[in-house]
């Protein structure tokens, strides 16, 4: 098990109760396949440029362990989900 970091950016256009039921979605998943350890919600902040015709996005950070397959299925999960609009897993 190693300790992964995913920053997860959601569209901040859907209505707030769209974007906590995506949070929970990625928790869920997560818990499912490691311990999930800290979840810390910047809330919406402005894009560096725009994404999709979208200025602002929802930030979410989750912290985790996990085995080493799990983070490249995280990532197609966030790449196919609708309200997603960037992802980035690190390992730390």
């Amino acid at each position: 098990m190693s300790k992964y970091e995913a920053v997860v950016v959601f569209t901040a256009t859907g209505t707030e109760e769209a974007t906590q039921g995506l949070v929970e979605k990625f928790k869920a998943l997560i818990e499912a396949n490691g311990t999930l350890e800290s979840v810390d919600e910047w809330g919406k902040r402005h894009l560096a440029y725009e994404i999709n015709d979208e200025t602002e996005g929802y930030y979410v950070v989750f912290n985790f362990d996990c085995g080493t397959e799990f983070p490249a299925e995280f990532e197609r999960i966030a790449g196919i989900t609708d309200g997603v609009l960037r992802s980035l897993v690190v390992k730390n």
